[in-house]
């Protein structure tokens, strides 16, 4: 160990921590920085001296990047020196052979902006991360390119579409690792994998051998896993093993699962969790902040470092939001917001469990000089008036929002059809029924379907609630119509959840035999901005009838409607409120907010962050798939509601 340095080193260290950033990589390169761990003393060394950090999880996929500076300074207020965030492969690489690293896909800005603010990174590119967003940041196009392909195994064809990635994302974060003069301390490989089926060795090894391709000494390649048994299956040399835990009484237990496979060297919680993930139907998951810092005291004590995650969620924008595999029918959709309980909500205040947090990290680190900052102030607007302009199955919705249409015996998945998210629209003919009614039954539905004959609503099928029958009577018609909703793809355990109808559509016969009806068109309905403007530019003049009562019996609807904001007034974050409306998704000003499912909840409200809103004409676009209310209204508001929705039911 390192027992003096020179004042060159010292003012390079400090400037690093105080986030001064006047110093260009070149520079820093010189100096022979160094990030490593000392086994024999059990901690982590910088520069030859002992280091220990207090990390936040914020990941830069859920929140504007106009908005990552403040996040990242309140999180510095808090006494973190270091933030950590996952690398999410599905945004940056939306299409096969096609990339992203702009808006909020700019990796290198949120790097350098930590930095500037005084914080170390550590990041975790995965390949797959989980994190509750869809796939598990794996693209969905693997599986397009190759439907058998086993992700997260030593799969040739998974391995070559990762080297590929990390081709394009390496390259772009060496300068900022630690040894290159930048903020990253630690990278992570894979994640959680001891909870993976596969326990796949080679591909473990495999995995750290690309990652030191690149991240060679200039970091410490760690892993992180629950202490289980399992720990064996994600540990491989050369690379360090921490855990994860939550609030517990026996935090010494915890310890013992990290030393089972790494008896000396740095003690680390790397998810520590102030809060949990939450599914729609459920209620909201809360955490009590004097259990969490108790335990936080508690992890401290041991000497240990650790990750609060999540010390600022966000919101799961647009279509991000993934799933579990549990509950009735093995699926349980994340809701739209991230807000997790974390110590700072879904716009980034800080919360009363936040100054909780604070206060206790100041018993362990120096806290900054930076003040923390005041809540920001909020917006409501007065009511909105929306108009139901089109018909998803209207020959204009259709020609404004189907991207393309697939005839085959068999409906074909969302992946087959090289299709994100969305919708897609499931048409085939009738047979003569033998039995009035008939049960329609859908096999491998992913994920809920609305069911329609000849544009005459019929029902509901989920997959959620493990519904995939209904009855149809004879005399509707004998245009068959299923509209099929991707409510985001699993992203915990399981590696390839397809989307759409996945097996066959039967009809009972007399004999109670089934039917199978063949002869498919398959519709893509991604709902892309593009889509949506282009639909509002050709329609927002116009008006279709509906039920009074709102119930959508011809499928869903689009709804839009514009709001002004005078020059005199000022623009706050706010929260779209749907209550009264079934389910679906808003545009404000053609961004992706999200989903939402007010009837259902437990989260009511959509968060909009002022940035997207604008002095002068905003616009509003809803895509209704079962009912509005008969006004045609909606509101913005200035509070957050994340705990209303009916009655709610544990998943188990």
């Amino acid at each position: 160990m390192a027992t003096s340095r020179t004042f060159v080193d010292l003012f390079l260290l400090v400037s690093l921590a105080c986030g001064l950033g006047s110093l260009s990589a070149e520079d820093l390169q010189t100096t022979g920085r160094s990030f490593t761990i000392d086994y024999e003393n059990n901690t982590f060394l910088m520069d030859g001296v002992p280091f220990r950090y207090v990390s936040g999880s914020f990941h830069y996929f859920r929140a504007l990047p106009e908005t990552w500076r403040t996040r990242l300074r309140t999180m510095r207020a808090a006494g973190l020196n270091a933030v950590s965030t996952y690398v999410n492969w599905a945004l940056h690489n939306p299409k096969d052979g096609i990339y992203n690293f702009d808006g909020m896909a700019d990796l290198e800005k949120f790097i350098n902006l930590a930095q500037e603010e005084g914080l170390y990174v550590i990041l975790r590119p995965g390949p797959y991360i989980c994190a509750e967003i869809e796939n598990g940041g794996l693209p969905y196009w693997l599986l397009s390119k190759n439907p058998d392909m086993k992700a997260r195994t030593n799969d040739e064809s998974y391995t070559k579409e990762v080297s590929i990635w990390f081709s394009q994302l390496m390259p772009r974060i060496q300068k900022y690792l630690y040894g290159n003069g930048g903020p990253i301390i630690m990278v992570q490989v894979e994640n959680e994998y001891a909870l993976f089926s596969a326990c796949d060795k080679d591909y473990m090894n495999w995995l750290r051998d690309e990652f030191r391709k690149y991240i060679k000494d200039e970091a410490v390649l760690f892993t992180t896993d629950p202490p289980s048994s399992r720990l064996s299956c994600s540990k491989v040399e050369g690379v360090y093993a921490t855990v994860d835990f939550g609030a517990t009484n026996d935090i010494n237990g915890q310890w013992k699962g990290q030393r089972s496979v790494e008896p000396k060297g740095p003690l680390v919680n790397s998810e520590f969790y102030p809060g949990w993930l939450t599914h729609w139907g459920e209620e909201n998951q809360r955490r009590n902040a004097d259990d969490i810092v108790d335990s936080f005291k508690g992890i401290m004590q041991t000497g240990a470092n650790v990750n609060f995650y999540m010390f600022f969620g966000g919101t799961n924008f647009g279509f991000s939001a993934g799933a579990n595999a549990q509950g009735s029918g093995n699926y349980a959709a994340h809701i739209t917001s991230y807000d997790y309980d974390a110590p700072m909500d879904e716009a980034g205040d800080p919360t009363p469990k936040y100054m909780k947090i604070r206060e206790a990290v100041g018993q362990f680190l120096e806290l900054p000089s930076i003040p923390v900052p005041e809540k920001a102030p909020k917006m409501s607007l007065p009511d909105i008036q929306l108009k139901p302009i089109d018909l998803l199955l209207s020959d204009s919705g259709r020609r404004n929002l189907v991207t393309k249409t697939v005839t085959s015996d068999h409906p074909q998945s969302f992946e087959q059809l090289d299709q994100f998210s969305g919708l897609v629209i499931y048409e085939a003919e009738l047979p003569v029924f033998q039995i009035d009614p008939v049960l329609l039954t859908v096999n491998g539905l992913a994920d809920r379907a609305i069911v329609l004959v000849n544009q005459t609503f019929i029902g509901v099928l989920s997959r959620q609630n493990n519904i995939n029958s209904l009855p149809i009577n004879d005399g509707f018609g004998k245009t068959l119509q299923i509209i099929v909703e991707n409510q985001g793809r699993i992203n915990f355990a399981i590696a390839n959840d397809q989307k759409g109808i996945l097996g066959s559509v039967v009809v009972q016969e007399a004999d109670d035999s089934k039917y199978e009806i063949k002869g498919w068109e398959s519709s893509s309905v991604p709902l892309e901005s593009e889509q949506i403007m282009k639909l509002v530019e050709e329609r927002k003049d116009e008006v279709v009838e509906v039920n009074k009562r709102g119930l959508l019996l011809e499928g869903p609807t689009i709804y839009y409607g514009e709001f002004v904001i005078s020059d005199g007034d000022e623009i706050y974050d706010t929260y779209l409120d749907p209550t009264g409306w079934g389910k679906g998704v808003v545009f404000v000003n053609g961004f992706n907010l999200g989903r939402y499912w007010p009837n259902v909840g437990p989260q009511i409200t959509l968060y909009v962050p002022k940035e997207l809103l604008q002095k002068g004409t905003n616009k509003i676009t809803i895509v209704e798939y079962q009912n509005a209310p008969s006004n045609g209204r909606i509101r913005f508001t200035s509070t957050p509601q994340l705990d209303g929705g009916n009655s709610y039911v544990t998943l188990e």
